[in-house]
């Protein structure tokens, strides 16, 4: 036996008795977990870790939110027994999506073949982490020189009709990206490109690492893919249970075989949540490892005649950390970067930007102290260049025509946040297409979209506020993330409240005040304090940490600041009737905007129907700082519908449940995957649609 697989073996066995050592160490804490499922308790973990798991569960899709209301609502519970029954419903009923996204992440799984002497031998799993990168154990891949002999195999497997698929190689690339730890037993290999071809991981998919929590809970269901023994794939899939959870490691019960080093353990969304690197051997009082006949196991026995008790993987977290404090050169520093932002890899990670040094003697830039009044903002602003039919297309808001609804009665859509990119003619298009299809599923008539009036703001909103974003948006999306935006936006803000309706739309999603941090070993130095509530968002719903700091910021903006407010109420009113009976229809933003507006309609103007959808009202920090302090019932308004989706992270603070709001018809919806805070996605449920053209169809 050469040096090289002497040393190899040696890796394995030590790996072996570590894992043996640590399972030892931990027994009280196992003892407890295996009496508690013993005792009927399905996840016997802490309340805390139960909330992060539940909320994750659901912003990632693995249950729809209608399930999960039908369900939970069946009786009464309170939050922790809720939190643990969406964990119970994610293990009982898997959506149909369970099935392609485990085919998609056994994609990226290959067996990794040792070359030597002029044979090629299965050697281990290894699985993609980004375009470029593979993941495996240590004790597979201990340096650059082993790796150099290897090369991966994707599609070692049988297809659908139990046929050999056809196997594609890989080569290793050591050169361009190594990095390995022995005590974590992880090891990060580049890896070739086919010629003038993409990356493997744009050929069979790649693992979005994460270092946020809520992967796993003790007692939950893991799977495994990989190469045991170095035969074709296979899958260990849910008869297991975690047990035990440690600061690097975890223990489970997965049947799983040598050959399996390296191979992803992931949870029931096919979320990578540990790096399978051991069994756990099964000892007798002397500390020799036994065989399944009962025997002392010899050299020669052969790893498959091990009694095997448990298994251990390296937490992701724990590898996460490691990556992030070496100290690589740019390229390869770039190259961990494409792992995704959700690893916490990224180069923009590292600190909030910092603000920009005024120039001696140059006129200083518009920030937080002031605004550029309406009438400084450039007349070009209002306008685009020339269309192909030489008439200049304006975002200007449209009025309805004089006989929608015979001339007494108004539908008014206002529109929120972001849109000064759009043009308005488009989206009173885009809505009333959304109204239109709610209608038509509520068998009732369409409306023509030249009937409605569509104020819009959008253009004069973003002038007012592109001043003060000089220092996060000119830098781009590729060179700042969320969390340090954020920390700029706190730090801009006219009367400092966008820290804390951060953190109260977070902790109103569920986030625990004095719980574990949202990332796992990253301490707030790393990425910012903010980082916490907008993970924590983004995790529990559909909308990204962007949208989400970004929306916060504007509304923060447009409470805080009088000349926003005054200048964006004010182009509102330049494009609403004067007289007759008002349906005003609002969305997001456009929900604040529209409270401060009812309480300056001219007299002739009855508001008989307010809707709000994709609303942040529910939150104190923006419902205290409207023109009408607080909770109240809109002035003058006959009937308020409220329509909120769960998985909408504006929405946060819904139901509208304070009796102070009066009398409101809350409707909760269901909003399409990546649409949670669409309006026309909200205007297309016949319920929403049928409010608002009833009292049409009634009044007119």
């Amino acid at each position: 036996m050469s040096v090289t697989d002497r040393s190899h073996r040696e890796l394995h066995e030590q790996a072996a008795a570590e894992a043996a050592r640590r399972y030892e160490d931990s027994a009280t804490e196992r003892e407890r977990v295996e009496a508690g499922l013993a005792a009927g308790v399905r996840f016997p973990d802490s309340p805390d870790a139960l909330a992060v798991r539940a909320d994750r569960i659901l912003g990632r899709g693995g249950l729809s939110p209608s399930a999960v209301v039908a369900d939970i609502h069946r009786e009464a519970m309170d939050l922790p027994d809720a939190n643990e029954r969406i964990i119970d419903l994610s293990n009982e009923l898997q959506a149909w999506s369970f099935l392609p996204r485990g085919v998609r992440a056994g994609a990226t799984v290959a067996r990794i073949t040792l070359r030597r002497d002029g044979r090629e031998l299965p050697h281990g799993t290894g699985f993609l982490v980004s375009p470029r990168l593979m993941m495996t154990n240590h004790h597979v891949l201990p340096d650059e020189s082993f790796a150099r002999r290897c090369f991966a195999e994707f599609n070692a497997q049988v297809t659908a009709d139990n046929l050999p698929d056809t196997v594609v190689r890989v080569e290793l690339d050591p050169d361009s990206f190594f990095a390995a730890d022995r005590r974590l037993d992880f090891a990060l290999v580049a890896v070739v490109p086919a010629p003038d071809g993409p990356p493997p991981g744009e050929i069979f998919g790649w693992n979005r690492l994460s270092v946020q929590i809520g992967k796993l809970v003790l007692g939950e269901k893991v799977n495994i893919i990989g190469h045991p023994q170095g035969r074709l794939k296979e899958i260990a899939l849910r008869d297991n249970a975690v047990l035990v959870r440690l600061d690097d490691f975890v223990h489970y019960t997965t049947d799983t075989e040598p050959g399996n080093s390296g191979s992803p353990v992931f949870n029931d969304q096919w979320e990578v949540v540990a790096l399978h690197h051991s069994g756990v051997p099964k000892k007798d009082d002397q500390g020799r490892v036994l065989r399944k006949d009962g025997r002392p196991w010899q050299q020669g026995d052969g790893d498959d005649a091990i009694e095997w008790v448990a298994n251990e993987g390296v937490r992701i977290s724990a590898i996460l950390k490691h990556l992030a404090g070496l100290d690589l050169d740019p390229k390869r520093r770039a190259l961990l970067a494409e792992m995704g932002p959700d690893s916490g890899l990224d180069q923009a990670m590292t600190a909030p930007p910092a603000l920009p040094s005024p120039v001696p003697g140059a006129e200083p830039e518009r920030r937080s102290a002031g605004v550029t009044s309406p009438s400084a903002a450039p007349a070009a602003s209002l306008t685009v260049p020339l269309t192909e039919t030489g008439v200049q297309r304006p975002r200007v808001g449209l009025r309805a025509r004089a006989t929608a609804f015979g001339g007494r009665q108004h539908l008014v859509f206002l529109h929120g946040r972001d849109q000064h990119e759009r043009y308005p003619d488009e989206l009173r298009r885009t809505w009333t297409a959304g109204l239109n299809r709610g209608l038509t599923l509520a068998s009732l008539p369409p409306l023509d979209p030249e009937d409605v009036w569509f104020p819009f703001y959008g253009t004069r909103l973003h002038d007012l506020v592109s001043g003060r974003e000089s220092t996060v948006e000119p830098l781009g999306l590729d060179r700042v993330n969320a969390a340090a935006a954020a920390e700029v936006f706190a730090a801009e803000s006219p009367t400092g409240s966008y820290e804390r309706l951060l953190y109260e739309a977070a902790a109103r999603a569920g986030m625990p005040q004095n719980g574990p941090a949202t990332t796992e070993g990253f301490g707030a130095g790393l990425v910012g304090a903010l980082h916490r509530p907008l993970s924590w968002l983004a995790a529990r719903s559909d909308v990204d940490e962007w949208t989400i700091a970004t929306f916060l910021r504007d509304v923060d903006l447009y409470l805080g600041d009088s000349a926003v407010r005054q200048a964006v109420l004010d182009g509102v009113m330049e494009t609403m009737p004067t007289s007759g009976e008002l349906v005003l229809v609002t969305h997001s933003l456009g929900t604040v905007v529209g409270m401060d507006l009812l309480s300056r309609l001219p007299d002739g103007l009855d508001p008989v129907l307010l809707v709000t959808a994709g609303s942040p009202l529910g939150l104190d920090g923006v419902n205290e700082r409207l023109l009408t302090r607080g909770p109240h019932q809109p002035p003058r308004v006959r009937d308020w519908v409220n329509v909120w989706c769960p998985t909408d992270a504006v929405a946060i603070g819904c139901p509208l449940e304070d009796e102070r709001w009066g009398k409101v018809t809350q409707l909760a919806v269901s909003n399409g995957r990546e649409r949670a805070h669409k309006m026309d996605e909200y205007l297309g449920h016949p319920n929403a649609a049928a409010e608002i053209r009833g009292v049409l169809t009634l009044q007119a």
